[in-house]
């Protein structure tokens, strides 16, 4: 059994054995041209041999496993206790053999770098970096063994433990392997990242040097000059100044040594030398095939590199059969759903989009680099970003501007991919009730159809229906009546709002034109659900037991049948299982097919239904209707006395006039072609989750949600007599926790850089978060910032700040008083809603989340585009503008 390993023997598949930076120093030492000091490896077969020597060692260990992640005192009681042990006991004689061996072929009191290298760390889903000791010019066998023990206990330190805790990593599962490795007296040192770390853009490396040991410079104790590199071109420099500069002693350890006077201002490396570093960095970077965090160091004959590590923070890049440059965006944050999909949720949703997608991180993109490009369609694009979120528009001028990236092309297809060209044409319709009517039945008996003939399918059948069953789904999406329909009422508020302003200085008169408009069928979900609570409110052994439900967690329908045996109870069911055929395909996330429903899981509508009966009298649902009604009805009369009175006013007034009722027809089915594909999504689910349980009692599948980690393409495989590989479904699983963690942009290019928007304003308060105002209207309250809505724990009258919301939100904005969202335009779902319900709102808060904290007291001023936060008695602002319907 080896303890220890030399460098020239290691590789990647070495990691259980030597870790991950064991197996970087390995693989570093095999590259051509690419200089690494040389040593050796304490394996993990060493730290088993010397952990079995711990007294209680596993008792420990089980005792460690059970303490809460976020119980910080028993965390540092337990694995302080461990560490002791570890750092107590005495080496076994074989161990110490093994490893002093070891030191005689690096040479005789040859002063050595001791690093942990855990089986973790340093790899391409986490590098770990930071969480275990290091020690640097060690002499001798006494201190280097002494250090290897440290190096162990390290695994136990309080910061170590507590984040695999919060990442579910068993302590067992961790090893450690030790890097004992000859020092190189450098006269500079410092880290290289191959990719920007800031921007992600993998055509940009950024080093960081400083004069002695970078071990200085990355513990803090020093400052670093800081250099930027694309190609062979030096593009950025700042040399700060270094009175300062750590070295080896003469004796071991450390020290910190005064820098001369004459180079405290000189640069640590020339020009010429960042950017031969950069070119060795670029080496490194092809070996490993990821983009690589670097430690180097140079000393008189040249670079030294002594350590290489994935980047772990980048976003990834969408795959690409070209060399070209390539701009995307985000659908995400079109589509209010920025958290990671499932290989299943993506695959499905690329097959039934209109536009081609591209993947990503576990989102999903549109390349709209031709559209950009073009002078002819350019404008037109960013017009139509801004409408859906205005920090996306900015990105993409912000590229434009710059010139250094977009190809320039005369013009571009009105078919190419992008276009933007049939959203933004006025739409040729009659102002007629029965178009909505006709299209919202169509779209019924498509997806009868679907419910009835989809029942008889199965095996490989199966996946030949659904593909013609996903261009049925295109073609509906792609309806020329649908779009125009849609398009009306969108273009009719913009009408509107803007000619009202000009006309009579009335900021975002739409907003109260289309409260309680007919046929929204989200807002019409939030008000059913108030008539829910009132059907239940009666029967108070149901209430009871519905709270009973909500404190227990309840997540699947068993409480529904337990309903029956309440007084009421049967009532109850029929009532709820009524609300659940309507809208139970709905859910967080619901254009990932992959999320549980809320007809799968109807455990997550008690909460909001005991909210609508604590907070809201009986007939609330027809009152808002009323409401709304009434009060855009009196601000038509209002202004069209106001623009009648203006020059010209008799034409102005018919025009105003066609518009509000353009607006009222069609404005509420901007939400419903979002529920037909959803609609359509359940029944596609129901029906692969049927077949993915035929796989199991086949054997082909392991377990039936495994589905969700195939696409569709590679479980139709499955299906046709294959057997899922498990371990592409373990990879996937893994790969999806790394990407939840990950930030999605609103633009991406293909070189990585993430393109951020801003807002261009000097109009705000100090202090104020601009945004986008949505929906008119000002009001103070307490924030509460809700980032699940299945934890929700709203009052009435708060004011709601979260992400971004989708449908599944609507049934919270009964009870709020005002919206905030980091995500959103003027034509996404918390915008419509908002407006429905008349709540004054604003979107594309960069940070809202962040920057406000839960329980402040906010003042949100949906008509101008900003959110104060307000100080604590700070007294509140006299003569707000308030909701329409209050």
């Amino acid at each position: 059994m080896a303890y220890t390993m030399e460098f020239q023997k290691i590789d990647h598949t070495h990691v259980a054995l030597v870790g991950g930076k064991g197996a970087a120093l390995g693989e570093l030492s095999r590259i051509e041209g690419v200089r690494v000091p040389a040593g050796f490896c304490v394996t993990t077969n060493a730290f088993e041999r010397a952990m079995a020597q711990v007294a209680s060692i596993d008792d420990r260990l089980d005792r460690l496993s059970r303490v809460d992640p976020d119980d910080a005192r028993a965390i540092q009681a337990r694995s302080a206790e461990i560490r002791a042990a570890v750092e107590g006991m005495a080496l076994p004689d074989d161990v110490v053999l093994a490893i002093t061996d070891a030191l005689s072929q690096l040479g005789a009191g040859k002063p050595c770098a001791v690093r942990s290298s855990a089986t973790a760390e340093d790899t391409p889903g986490a590098s770990f970096a930071g969480q275990y000791d290091s020690y640097l010019n060690l002499v001798g066998p006494e201190p280097i063994l002494e250090h290897v023990k440290r190096c162990w206990a390290s695994l136990f330190s309080e910061r170590a433990v507590a984040y695999r805790l919060r990442a579910g990593r068993d302590d067992r599962a961790v090893q450690m392997a030790v890097v004992v490795q000859a020092m190189v007296l450098p006269r500079a040192a410092g880290v290289m990242f191959t990719a920007d770390p800031v921007t992600g853009n993998r055509k940009v490396a950024s080093v960081e040097a400083t004069l002695g040991l970078g071990e200085a410079f990355v513990s803090g104790r020093v400052n670093a000059d800081t250099f930027a590199v694309r190609g062979d071109e030096l593009t950025a420099r700042a040399v700060v100044r270094k009175p300062h500069a750590v070295h080896p002693a003469p004796g071991g350890g450390t020290e910190t040594v005064a820098v001369a006077r004459a180079r405290q201002d000189e640069p640590a490396l020339t020009d010429r030398q960042v950017v031969g570093l950069v070119h060795l960095g670029r080496r490194i970077e092809a070996h490993f095939g990821h983009p690589q965090d670097i430690e180097w160091c140079r000393a008189e004959d040249g670079f030294w590199i002594v350590q290489s590590r994935p980047i772990t923070t980048l976003f990834p890049t969408p795959e690409t059969a070209d060399a070209e440059n390539h701009v995307y965006v985000s659908v995400g944050h079109q589509q209010m759903m920025t958290e990671a999909m499932r290989p299943l949720g993506v695959s499905v949703w690329q097959l039934t989009a209109m536009a081609p997608m591209h993947e990503a991180g576990g989102r999903l993109f549109v390349d709209v680099t031709q559209r950009l490009a073009s002078p002819s369609t350019r404008d037109g694009l960013i017009e139509l970003m801004g409408r859906g979120d205005p920090l996306t528009a900015d990105a993409l001028q912000t590229l434009v501007e710059r010139g250094d990236f977009l190809p320039s092309l005369p013009t571009a297809s009105p078919s190419a991919p992008g276009a933007a060209s049939v959203w933004a044409a006025p739409a040729q319709i009659d102002t007629d009730p029965a178009i909505v009517t006709e299209l919202i039945e169509r779209n019924q008996a498509s997806l009868a159809v679907l419910k009835d003939e989809i029942q008889s399918k199965s095996g490989p059948e199966l996946f030949d229906y659904l593909q013609d069953a996903f261009a049925e789904h295109k073609r509906v999406l792609a309806d020329p009546l649908s779009i125009q329909a849609i398009m009306a009422g969108m273009q009719a508020s913009w009408w509107l709002n803007e000619r009202l302003e000009a006309w009579l200085g009335e900021k975002n008169a739409a907003d109260t034109l289309t409260l309680s408009a007919p046929g929204n069928v989200t807002s019409e979900m939030g008000l059913a659900l108030l008539d829910l609570a009132d059907a239940l409110r009666r029967y108070p052994r149901v209430l009871a037991f519905l709270r009973q439900v909500e404190d227990g967690g309840w997540e699947d329908d068993g409480f529904l049948s337990e309903l029956t045996e309440l007084a009421g109870g049967r009532e109850a069911q029929t009532a709820i299982r009524a609300y659940l055929e309507r809208y139970g395909m709905r859910c967080p996330g619901e254009i990932d097919i992959t999320r549980p429903r809320w007809s799968e899981r109807p455990g997550a509508l008690v909460p909001m239904i005991l909210a609508n009966v604590r907070n809201f009298a009986p007939g609330e649902a027809r009152r808002r209707l009323e409401q709304g009604l009434h009060a855009a009805r009196a601000k038509e009369r209002e202004l069209l006395e106001r623009v009648h009175a203006l020059a010209d006013g008799e034409a102005k007034a018919t025009e105003v006039k066609r518009m509000i009722d353009r607006v009222r027809t069609f404005s509420g089915y901007r939400e419903y072609p979002k529920y037909g594909i959803v609609s359509r999504y359940f029944v596609y689910k129901q029906a692969l989750l049927r077949e993915a349980e035929r796989l199991v009692r086949a054997g082909a599948l392991g377990d039936r949600e495994d589905i969700f980690y195939l696409s569709f393409s590679e479980l139709r495989d499955v299906a046709r007599g294959g057997r899922a590989d498990q371990q592409l479904i373990h990879r996937r699983k893994e790969q999806f926790t790394r990407h939840q963690a990950l930030t999605p942009p609103r633009v991406l290019t293909s070189d990585g850089e993430v393109i951020a928007g801003s807002y261009r304003r000097r109009d705000l308060p100090a202090g104020a978060l601009a945004g986008l105002g949505v929906c008119a209207g000002t009001v103070e309250g307490r924030a509460r910032v809700i980032h699940d809505v299945a934890q929700a724990d709203l009052e009435t009258g708060d004011i709601l700040v979260t992400i971004s919301t989708d449908p599944s939100w609507t049934p919270l904005f009964l009870g709020i008083k005002g919206l905030v969202t980091e995500v959103g335009g003027l034509m996404t779902h918390g915008a419509v809603i908002a407006r429905e319900y008349g709540l004054p709102a604003v979107v594309a808060v960069q940070q809202a989340t962040r920057l406000i904290e839960d329980g402040q007291r906010i003042r949100v001023h949906g008509t101008e585009g900003y959110v104060e936060i307000l100080a604590p008695g700070q007294p509140a602002e006299e003569g707000l503008d308030h909701p329409p319907t209050s």
